[in-house]
């Protein structure tokens, strides 16, 4: 019986990638990637000369049962994102379910994400965090913020560079302008930066300022 192996991949800065990441890619029998023409960049980049086999969010509910039977045959395989660990906020959570249904061996290898080093980089609380993601782009949104408004841990959220300032406007309608908050964007990357406020100063940055690039918001909790 084979391997799954999550592997993380770099964020932004390529040397990010760590030792034990090349050496499982180049050694498995089948790299699943979400988009093969960005991941075939990065296997170029460390000479990784490996079958590449599109896995996404699109197709996964398809391709994991044939996964599954490859890892059952023997066969060693490895799954990457464009960018960070497979699971958070990509690809990745249904075909660990399904190997682990199967009795398959499942490796989370260390590696790049980018809300760690936002979260740490905020100057907020990071001793207990909440993980949220991205927030619902329409139904259910309003709703989830309103169930947050009584969270006393830090608050961890993904968005993009389109929706960050209409994301902030609404947190700080929902917990009050005063609180405290952190916009971290390009993680690991040349125009890395992180915004500290309260969620209105952060609202009236980046309203003078384009928001640009994937964005981390860390928002303190409630007291």
């Amino acid at each position: 019986m084979g391997i799954l192996y999550i592997v993380p991949t770099p964020v932004g800065n390529m040397e990010d990638m760590t030792l034990r990441a090349i050496r499982t890619l180049k050694e498995v029998d089948l790299v699943l990637a979400e988009d093969t023409r960005t991941s075939g960049v990065l296997l170029k980049h460390f000479d990784i000369r490996q079958t590449l086999l599109s896995h996404h969010k699109f197709n996964e509910h398809g391709t994991s049962a044939s996964v599954v039977e490859r890892l059952l045959a023997g066969q060693n395989v490895a799954l990457i994102s464009d960018a960070g660990t497979p699971g958070i906020s990509d690809p990745g959570f249904f075909l660990v379910r399904e190997a682990v249904k199967a009795g398959i061996e499942v490796q989370t290898l260390p590696g790049a994400t980018a809300f760690v080093p936002a979260l740490v980089s905020s100057g907020l609380p990071c001793d207990r965090f909440v993980f949220e993601g991205f927030l619902p782009q329409k139904k259910g949104r309003q709703s989830r913020i309103a169930a947050l408004c009584q969270e006393e841990r830090t608050m961890v959220f993904y968005e993009s560079p389109y929706r960050v300032l209409k994301t902030l406007q609404q947190l700080a309608e929902a917990f009050g302008s005063e609180r405290r908050a952190a916009a971290c964007r390009e993680i690991s990357k040349v125009h890395e930066e992180c915004v500290r406020g309260t969620l209105q100063e952060l609202v009236e940055h980046f309203t003078q300022t384009e928001p640009r690039g994937e964005f981390v918001l860390i928002v303190d909790g409630k007291e």
